[in-house]
């Protein structure tokens, strides 16, 4: 009886980890583990597992973005900078350009140093990116280019939190405050 109650007894504990009331928007229920195949910005191939050890945030956008991504990316800076010092250097932002004609990993790398070192740049092919916007059910979708060729892409602010296993743990959005956000990352460090 002791042989099979032990991975269960295990099993809850584990779970019970994250049974935390986040103060953000808990996703561990309803959004899939991190999974993907893109290109960073050296140029190499990466893929999902390589970013595992470490909480990560995964937020979708463009470096032409003039607002929702400088936006984002800034209150996401600021929130690690609250962190305890040793907390800072946990955390990794992966920064999925959804415009990869024009974010290619030089441009991206340029953009991401703006934000902090915990920020890291990831492009692709147009499959590719397509298939993690759909794991996480994100839309896009591009304007009509101008006289000289410029559009604009429409896209989401969230920010998918997950663990350092790659286990999705919740949703940053617009209208979570800092302190929430602080709050949110600094357990999801300590506790995952």
């Amino acid at each position: 009886m002791l042989r099979w109650m032990f991975p269960l007894v295990l099993s809850l504990m584990l779970t019970g980890c994250f049974d935390h009331n986040w103060q953000t928007n808990d996703i561990a229920d309803v959004m899939p583990a991190l999974e993907f195949g893109l290109v960073d910005e050296s140029g190499e191939a990466v893929r999902a597992g390589e970013f595992s050890g470490k909480p990560t945030l995964l937020f979708f956008g463009f470096t032409h973005c003039p607002d929702v991504c400088p936006t984002t990316l800034t209150r996401l800076s600021a929130a690690i900078k609250r962190l305890d010092e040793a907390q800072r250097d946990e955390v990794q932002v992966l920064f999925v350009s959804v415009d990869p004609a024009r974010d290619t990993p030089d441009v991206m790398k340029r953009y991401t140093e703006a934000f902090g070192p915990q920020f890291i740049g990831l492009t692709g092919e147009r499959a590719r990116i397509d298939a993690l916007t759909n794991r996480y059910r994100v839309t896009y979708e591009y304007g009509e280019k101008d006289a000289r060729g410029n559009y604009n892409v429409s896209h989401s602010s969230s920010v998918f939190a997950f663990d350092s296993q790659g286990e999705a743990r919740f949703m940053i959005s617009d209208i979570d405050s800092m302190d929430a956000i602080v709050g949110d990352l600094s357990y999801l460090v300590e506790n995952g």
